[in-house]
């Protein structure tokens, strides 16, 4: 079997050019909050892009996101405002 190394060594290729002026995920925090759909967003994300502060607000690490758009598909609607990065940001992929 081939070794492929681990998930973090495999997206550690990727290559990320932050947008530092605008952020393409908003939270609306009370409606998470009101939801309880925090900790779906924390677990749903492969690239840990959300965390539950103590609080209960959402931490959002935008730089990390994969643009993948799974958070977006299972999240309650109007809890996540998403788009993609303005052009020339965002992830561009290495591998697969």
């Amino acid at each position: 079997m081939v070794d492929l190394g681990s998930v973090a060594e495999r997206l550690d290729k990727n290559h990320y050019e932050t947008d530092e002026k605008q952020s393409h995920i908003e939270v609306n925090q009370d409606l998470v909050r009101t939801t309880g759909a925090g900790p779906l967003l924390v677990r749903i994300c492969a690239a840990h892009v959300y965390s539950l502060h103590d609080d209960g607000t959402i931490g959002v690490l935008y730089a990390a996101c994969l643009e993948c758009g799974t958070c977006l598909a299972v999240a309650p609607p109007g809890a996540l405002t998403w788009h993609y990065p303005r052009s020339g940001m965002g992830v561009t992929y290495r591998e697969g």
